[in-house]
């Protein structure tokens, strides 16, 4: 009966992870093309795939670009996401209203998000520019947001937080309210104050939330593309291009199906590794 339940979930791993894994990691050291031509068969290059990426200078930019992002997009919205569950946690009125406020980006798509934050960030008359001059009294801006490489990547990662935040404060609202109110009710009586309680049971008491977390903000942060494709395509001079945008352009754009396969085989293991890391290194110190 087991194995009949979660026949469809295996069917559809199997067909749409497996399987495609499997024929990437095949493809990887092929030089096989995506408009295959007849008069030249697909032939097998071993490593050339491989030696090719580790030399490209881009695909070396965009896997730095998603480890800067991760490093910086993970805690702050794993940190912002606390905060608002805490704050939307309180017995106070339209509290619904709030939560509903601070999670309907999540449901806008990411093409909408991005499309409507580019006519924000525009250098002429996007509303951010508007708003910094009329607080600084005109002394800053405007400022060309996506045309910036010191500021294209910084703005994307802005975008991103405010737009995936949502989804990690409904997950801590939800381990929030599974904290026993009897802790904190024996807490007042030790003496603690609303901090000592926030350092020495709510924290504690979140440590699983907070693992799930942190490595699922990762790996959404290590998938950063749609943002990127829409709004810079990877400019100005590469100050945004990311891994997944690497492996559009190579499979898909450049037709570079085989050297594409190995870019997505290595850049799997690194992201598994990392999670295994995150994952290992949090056990261990809830453990301690």
């Amino acid at each position: 009966m087991a194995w009949l339940f979660m026949s469809p979930a295996a069917i559809l791993l199997l067909v749409f992870l497996i399987v495609p894994f499997l024929m990437a990691f095949g493809l990887a050291f092929t030089d096989q093309r995506l408009i295959p031509n007849p008069n030249l068969s697909t032939q097998f290059v071993g490593f050339r795939n491989f030696v090719r990426m580790f030399q490209n200078e881009t695909f070396r930019r965009g896997l730095l670009n998603n480890f800067i992002f991760t490093a910086v997009v993970v805690p702050v919205q794993t940190g912002l996401a606390l905060l608002l569950a805490i704050l939307v946690n309180q017995k106070i009125r339209l509290s619904n209203v709030f939560r509903a406020t601070y999670f309907s980006p999540v449901v806008v798509t990411m093409t909408v998000v991005a499309v409507v934050w580019f006519f924000l960030y525009n250098p002429g008359e996007g509303t951010i520019n508007a708003f910094i001059q009329a607080i600084s009294f005109g002394r800053l801006g405007p400022y060309d947001w996506l045309n910036d490489p010191k500021l294209a990547f910084p703005a994307i990662m802005v975008l991103s937080i405010w737009q995936g935040v949502g989804f990690q404060m409904v997950i801590y609202l939800a381990g929030l309210q599974e904290i026993p109110l009897e802790i904190y009710e024996a807490s007042s009586i030790d003496g603690a104050n609303k901090i000592q309680q926030f350092f020495y049971v709510t924290l504690p008491m979140l440590r699983n939330t907070t693992i799930f977390v942190v490595i699922a903000t990762t790996i959404l942060a290590f998938k950063l593309f749609v943002q990127v494709d829409i709004m810079t395509r990877g400019g100005p001079q590469d100050a945004t291009m990311t891994t997944m945008l690497h492996v559009i352009n190579e499979g898909f754009r450049n037709l570079r199906v085989g050297y594409a396969a190995a870019v997505t085989v290595v850049f799997f293991l690194i992201v598994l590794g990392v999670s295994l890391l995150q994952r290992f290194f949090l056990e261990e110190e809830r453990t301690v």
